[in-house]
């Protein structure tokens, strides 16, 4: 959608200038322009309501009404968001704080937080109410489904209770509730806003899940990052992009149902949701981005904790990785 609005803008600009002796100059100068009004966004995921108060942001023109416009790019299994930032494809990433730690200490990645869209991950270990799973210790003896980017948080997790790792039979997880309803897995790992209706609304029966968070390992997801040049030199439109950000939020969230089914047979056509799924989605993470401060805003405490949880998965994170002065502009 962003990308169109882009290719119209290039195209009013040479028309403006009305000559074709001076379009040469007028496409250079269009893109000049571009580039220095436009924001690259990457995401972590395929396109649902994870993401929905951006699209709402471009769609309603609270980016354009700050002077930019953002390229909103979707992520997926294959996108590693803070390769994004650091191939220059991405000035600002949606990330978590395992991969962005991991790419400082390990390589040396200049890359900053400013600020986190969960306050809380909504990452959760599901099952079937009736398979009596209720804390890690319930896991010993069980076949679990887990996805890679949550495969060290989760086996962590285990040793942080006591759960051992030859205890629990962990398996490939494909984003499906099928093997949690077909009884193929006793659970799986994955986000407990939307996996949960889905499994009940496929097999009829009830489910019941524990946060990784609350079991030991609290772990931020959704950081907006970026790199330490783009937050010096493009400081001003990240404030902006916060801002807007944070209106398109507060639209959705006065009426989380309003949104998904507008967005049935544009941004979410295609993901092989249900709407009845994505309001639920959309409704259930709310709590989970909630501060009293406002939204995005990162407290020391919370900062301290998912860094001390980090330790258990053999990384150390530092709070240099962390500039919060940015959310006290927007």
């Amino acid at each position: 959608m962003a990308s169109i609005s882009r290719r119209q803008f290039n195209k009013d600009v040479v028309n403006c200038l009305g000559s074709t002796a001076v379009a040469g100059a007028a496409g250079a100068f269009a893109s000049r322009m571009l580039a220095a009004e436009t924001l690259n966004f990457q995401s972590i995921w395929l396109n649902d309501p994870e993401f929905i108060g951006y699209m709402i942001a471009i769609d309603n023109g609270y980016y354009a009404a700050e002077g930019f416009q953002v390229n909103y790019m979707p992520g997926g299994p294959d996108v590693i968001p803070e390769g994004a930032l650091l191939s220059g494809k991405a000035d600002i990433s949606l990330t978590h704080l395992t991969g962005v730690v991991k790419a400082v200490a390990e390589k040396g990645a200049p890359l900053k937080v400013i600020g986190t869209q969960y306050q809380k991950s909504p990452v959760g270990v599901i099952s079937l109410e009736q398979n009596n799973i209720r804390q890690p210790k319930d896991l010993v003896g069980k076949t679990v489904a887990c996805p890679p980017l949550s495969m060290s948080t989760f086996l962590a997790m285990l040793k942080v209770n006591g759960v051992p790792r030859e205890k629990v039979r962990v398996v490939p997880y494909t984003f499906s509730p099928v093997p949690l309803v077909k009884g193929e897995v006793d659970a799986v790992v994955d986000f407990v806003i939307e996996l949960p209706f889905l499994a009940e609304q496929k097999g009829g029966k009830k489910t019941s899940y524990f946060l990784v968070w609350d079991a030991g390992m609290p772990l931020f997801i959704d950081l907006f990052t970026v790199t330490a040049d783009t937050l010096k030199n493009k400081r001003s439109q990240l404030v902006k992009f916060l801002r807007a950000s944070r209106k398109g939020w507060m639209e959705n969230n006065a009426d989380p149902s309003k949104y998904p089914a507008r967005y049935a047979n544009s941004w979410f056509k295609g993901n092989g949701s249900s709407l009845e799924a994505e309001n639920f989605h959309n409704k259930t993470q709310i709590p989970f981005m909630a501060n009293p401060k406002g939204l995005f805003v990162l407290d020391a405490a919370s900062i301290d904790a998912s860094l001390a949880a980090l330790e258990h998965v053999g990384l150390k994170g530092s709070r240099d990785i962390f500039d919060l002065t940015l959310l006290a502009e927007v």
